[in-house]
């Protein structure tokens, strides 16, 4: 069965493209110009995958992805379509929700292999099935449940995705690039993603709690450990 993409995007030439390109990739797309239309799209439909511009007359990107996790709590991918390339704004989208971060004006290319990959992640993510943990934190990695010391934590998905690959490490070291290529299946020089995603996770999993779980190892990557030991 064809994926299902949701594409939001007020620019219609963009969009146009990005339709054309993605159903000849296979995709089955919905459109939304603005984001009460997307609100609507959402309302009665299921998808794999939303496509969602930053900045739209009406209701924004921001106020949508928030809408599709809070009001909805569905953790379908959301990929950011954007040409705000701050780091601010980085984080608020991923904190929100995100699960990526495109800057444009982005390859037709580049925007299918993020696609790709996201929905091939949450597949595997769905067929998975196994409990780790790490001190007084757990994860089941078949229905996302986490929690630490008894309190249910609430994650997005990529954040999700980088703390079980640090959880199934432990106490390994995991490398930038390695947290890369799982989230996107290719090693991408963007530091910044990783460092917004991993302020995330801090302020979540370490930062409401006495013992620090996350330990960055400079020049390296990350590990998560029960100790206090630093590299």
């Amino acid at each position: 069965m064809a994926h299902r993409l949701l594409i939001v995007e007020d620019d219609r030439d963009l969009a146009r493209n990005l339709i054309e390109y993605l159903e000849i990739q296979g995709y089955v797309t919905h459109y939304a110009a603005d984001g009460h239309a997307a609100l609507n799209l959402l309302a009665g439909n299921k998808y794999d995958l939303v496509l969602l511009d930053l900045l739209l007359p009406g209701v924004d990107g921001m106020s949508v992805c928030s809408h599709i996790r809070n009001q909805l709590h569905s953790k379908v991918p959301i990929v950011m379509l954007t040409a705000k390339d701050g780091i601010d704004t980085k984080i608020s989208a991923f904190d929100i929700g995100a699960d990526d971060y495109v800057i444009k004006p982005a390859s037709l290319r580049e925007i299918n292999a993020r696609v790709h990959a996201l929905i091939r992640r949450a597949g595997l993510a769905a067929v998975d099935n196994e409990i780790l943990r790490i001190g007084d934190l757990s994860l089941n990695t078949g229905t996302l449940q986490i929690e630490r010391a008894g309190v249910p934590i609430t994650l997005a998905p990529i954040p999700i995705r980088i703390l079980t690959l640090l959880m199934r490490c432990s106490s390994n070291v995991v490398h930038n690039l390695a947290i890369h290529r799982e989230l996107w299946g290719e090693e991408r020089d963007d530091t910044h993603a990783i460092v917004v995603h991993m302020h995330t996770l801090r302020n979540t999993i370490d930062k409401p709690f006495e013992r620090q779980l996350i330990h960055t190892v400079r020049g390296f990557g990350y590990r998560i450990a029960n100790d206090q030991t630093t590299l």
